[in-house]
């Protein structure tokens, strides 16, 4: 009578834990089913018209979402202007695109310009499962951004436009502008790269000074496990944590974004203009290329060396606090180039990203400056 007793109570729990474990898994997959609704509705993916006092849309205004082909491959792009008679601008994103970011950080530039944020192949629209990381070369976008240039002077019935790279943008922006300088009114650096992997080891060293001091042992432990020397590449356990480590001090996208996550991840699941598929492909694309598709390229140029001389107005924009690529070295690098307009203009309330960061001084030197081909507000000319 024990032996069943004992049976029928150990029938019965394995009933309650079956059933436990259906209803969690219940849970898990109407969660799941809600999620995925919730985020298909806020994925309509078509950029939101610029509207005037009445609700209309504004004369002669453009904000459109259009795919080209571009040296063999279908590349997105998004194209926003209050006005299209405003000249062109074309920017070209770091590692990864950041457009999904304008609705908490509102640039502004679509009151100066017709602003033209290009993903690059292999990146977010312009993303393609069956495309070779082999053709994502510093070379072959280099090409790419010549050829969008050239679509873009026919499109917009214009001779020159403008040029902008942030971050790893700036290392194939500046060849471009080198290359071709005829296509271009003036080339704007925003976190300009020099040298980059000297600037890897000045943001390791200033990382683990800052985790010293304010006591993140495991931090420390784990810089400490992989230095970062000007004798190779960047040791693995260093990629693995340096945009965290970044975020955490306030050097990475911006001096006060803490967070990959709050900052980035989420921001980019929730930007309404991207269609759910798109947002899925921006993270593949990213998964894939690392730090930067360029990454083998940028890590052993010295730019401050090869590109010294331009023929067109030049334009660069750091933040005091930015460590992802070094104000520093931008400064100096500066400081080498002959070109027949320059600036230097420091943001003193920025990280990675003035023209997130501080919208207000940004506009002002474009329009004081930039646009009219002058360089009385750089702090160093």
């Amino acid at each position: 009578m024990q032996k069943e007793n004992g049976d029928l109570s150990k029938n019965s729990l394995l009933r309650k834990g079956t059933k436990m474990i259906l209803g969690l898994l219940g849970v898990l997959l109407l969660s799941s089913f809600l999620l995925f609704g919730f985020l298909l509705i806020i994925s309509p993916g078509v950029p939101l018209p610029f509207m005037d006092e009445n609700g209309n849309p504004l004369e002669n205004s453009i904000s459109e979402k259009v795919f080209v082909n571009i040296n063999g491959v279908e590349q997105g792009m998004i194209i926003k202007s209050k006005n299209t008679a405003n000249p062109v601008l074309l920017y070209l994103h770091g590692g990864m695109p950041d457009y999904f970011l304008t609705p908490k950080y509102p640039t502004g530039l679509e009151d100066y310009f017709t602003v033209v944020w290009w993903e690059q192949r292999g990146s977010g629209l312009s993303y393609h499962p069956d495309l070779s990381q082999n053709t994502i070369n510093a070379e072959q976008l280099i090409a790419d951004t010549l050829e969008v240039t050239r679509y873009l002077q026919e499109r917009f019935q214009t001779e020159k436009i403008y040029l902008m790279g942030h971050s790893g943008g700036t290392f194939i922006g500046l060849q471009a502008a080198q290359q071709a300088p005829e296509l271009y009114h003036a080339y704007i650096g925003v976190a300009q790269m020099a040298y980059q992997l000297e600037s890897e080891k000045l943001a390791y060293e200033y990382m683990l000074g800052q985790f010293k001091e304010n006591g993140n042992e495991k931090m420390v432990q784990t810089l400490e496990a992989a230095p970062v020397t000007l004798t190779g590449d960047l040791p693995d356990a260093y990629r693995k944590i340096r945009d965290t480590a970044m975020h955490s001090l306030g050097v990475g996208t911006a001096h006060e974004m803490k967070s990959v996550i709050s900052g980035i991840f989420l921001p980019s699941l929730t930007f309404r203009e991207y269609t759910l598929k798109e947002k899925v492909n921006l993270w593949r694309g990213k998964s894939q290329s690392g730090i930067s598709a360029m990454w083998n390229d940028m890590i052993t140029v010295d730019l401050r060396k090869s590109i010294t001389d331009l023929q067109v107005p030049v334009y660069f924009f750091s933040g005091v606090f930015d460590y992802t690529v070094s104000y520093k070295l931008a400064e100096d690098y500066f400081k080498k180039i002959d070109a027949p307009v320059k600036g230097f203009y420091i943001f003193n309330q920025s990280a990675h990203s003035p023209m997130f960061e501080e919208p207000e001084k940004m506009g002002q030197i474009i329009l004081q400056d930039i646009l009219t081909g002058t360089n009385g507000l750089a702090d160093i000319r």
